[in-house]
Parts: C-alpha cells; structure tokens; sequence
C-alpha cells in the first residue's frame, strides 16, 4: 500500500509534526511503500505524483490539525488518518470544545474568552472573575505553545500578550493543582473503541508538562498506570471515551486531565493527532496495551484506506 505521510507546514508545532512524522515514515516503511510529503507550496504536485492509496497528516497545530488539510483531502477524494474536518475543528477550538463538553456533563473548568486589545482591562475582569491565580493559553494551540501558569498570581498582562503572539484570542482558566495524566483512545471502524492505560506524567518538583518537558528526552517520566485509585482510572477512561464521542472523532484521541490530592478529575482538552515523538505519550500507553508502535501505524492505515471517504466537489463540477 502506499502511504503519504504529511508533515511540518508553518505551524509553531512545525518541528514536533516532522519528529512525529520521522517515526510513523519508519515504522510504515517496514510494511509499506511510504513517501514523506511537506505541507507546503507543492503538496498538490507531490501528492498527485506519488498517488498514495492514503494519506497519514501527522500535523499539529493549525492548519494540519483544525480540519482545513482535511477538507483538502477529502476534496482531492483521498483517505487518510484521523478525525474529519468537523471533528478536528471542534477539538482545536478549546472554548467550543469545552462547551459541548459541558453540555454532556463531563467535568471541565470555568473560563473566559479574551480576544480585546487592551490586555489591562481583560487583566482586571480577570481578576475579578477567577482572582491572581490562573493558566492562561492560546485558543488554538497545542504542545503547550504560550502557556502561562500563575499558581501564586504574576503578570496577568504579560500572561496575556505572551498568549496572543499564538493568536488574538485567549483563553483563561482558574489554576487547578493536580497531577497531570492523559488517556488515549483507539476508535477504529466496525472494532469497540478501546482506551489505553491511564498515563500519569512524573515531572521534577515544580514543573510541569511544558514544552520543554514534553520533548526533551529524560525531562518526564511516564507512569503506567496512573497511581490513582481503580474507580478513578474508570471514571478517567469513561471520560475520553465520552469526550472522544463528543467531538465526534474516529481513529485516534488523547484526553489529557488534572486530578486533585482528593481525586476531583477535570479534563483539558482533546487532541485529535496525539504526538508520535520518541518521548510522546501515545505510543507508549498503547504498548503499555499490549499494541506494538508498528502495529498501530498500520491498523490506523489499512482502518482509513477501507473507509469511504465522502468527497466534497467544488460548485459546477
């Protein structure tokens, strides 16, 4: 079979795609004939030459990850990995994904949406809102891309400009401390969905899963299991498989979560293209689940070549 990996583009996630990429174009090349294609100017050219049977956009961050690729693709009539342009727009918008969120009852925090210029006066509503302890993040970014936390209150100003240079609108939430955990979901068509083992994040004191710490090898340690209770881990997996469902996602999902010291659970946010990085969290529950790097990549390929693809045609054709 022949595989069009995507990578790169111009995101601010562009290095990570390519990383990920670099391991999906060795484990697929064992079993495929495979070509890695970079999202730019030419893809049209090269795609066409190649002529893949499907494609796998291993992409992060708009516009590889917000559902314009995917409409591309299924313009161009061709299969590929992941969720559809409707899933994978609603999981890259975090306020709208947290609202249908909340709107089936799954356990998500307060937020405010801020997208004025003037930070200060978004500062004191802030303040007022949630008081000086607060995460403030891009809307649609993921690898924790200008992410400001302020356990003990700082410069929410700053916070908030520091966001916006990954967009202008902004998204607040009060600070939550837990532990960070993540669980992974595999939904391949006509197959139960599966959830892999709940993943608990161990940083160094103090930190936590920035970008640094996602990818610099030997900066986390991941856990599996999760050091919770075995009703927590239930509730953690019901959630994905929940919030998976909710966004109407197939293939493949990472929910990441907080858990307090009393094991109150709140959930982040969903990520459609989990990273595929030799320190990424994917790959290692799904062989903590007994589900080989290898076999994965070609179960999500032969899942998404099978599938019929609805092929969108421009007014007039």
């Amino acid at each position: 079979m022949k595989v069009a990996v995507l990578a790169g583009g111009d995101s601010a996630e562009s290095a990570i795609s390519r990383s990920s990429a670099e391991e999906v174009l060795l484990s697929l090349g064992e079993r495929h004939l495979v070509e890695l294609i970079e999202l730019d100017e030419n893809i049209t050219k090269n795609i066409t030459a190649f002529g893949p049977d499907v494609v796998f956009p291993v992409l992060h961050g708009p516009p590889g990850e917000d559902g314009t690729v995917q409409g591309y693709l299924e313009m161009l009539g061709l299969p590929y990995v992941g969720s559809d342009v409707r899933g994978s727009a609603l999981a890259m918008d975090k306020y709208v994904a947290k609202t249908l969120f909340r709107e089936v009852g799954l356990p998500v925090l307060d937020d405010l949406l801020v997208s004025v210029v003037d930070v200060h006066e978004s500062s004191a509503a802030i303040s007022e809102r949630f008081g000086p302890r607060v995460v403030i993040k891009p809307l649609r970014q993921g690898s924790a891309l200008g992410v400001t936390r302020l356990p003990n209150g700082g410069d929410v100003s700053q916070s908030i400009t520091d966001a916006q240079s990954y967009g202008d609108t902004v998204l607040v939430e009060p600070y939550f401390e837990g532990k960070e955990v993540t669980a992974g979901v595999l939904d391949l068509d006509g197959e139960n969905k599966v959830v892999f083992p709940v993943v608990e994040i161990e940083l160094p004191d103090g930190e936590w899963y920035d970008f640094r710490n996602r990818y610099e090898v030997g900066r986390s340690i991941h856990k599996i299991p999760a050091t919770l209770p075995d009703h927590v881990l239930e509730d953690i997996a019901n959630y994905a498989t929940k919030a998976h469902e909710c966004l109407g996602l197939r293939d493949l999902s990472r929910s990441d979560f907080l858990v307090s010291s009393t094991n109150e659970v709140v959930l982040l946010e969903v990520n459609t293209m989990p990273g595929m990085t030799p320190t990424s969290l994917y790959p290692d529950a799904a062989r903590a689940a007994g589900l080989s790097f290898g076999d994965l990549m070609d179960k999500l390929v032969v899942n998404a070549v099978s599938r019929t693809t609805n092929v969108s045609h421009p007014p007039g054709a």
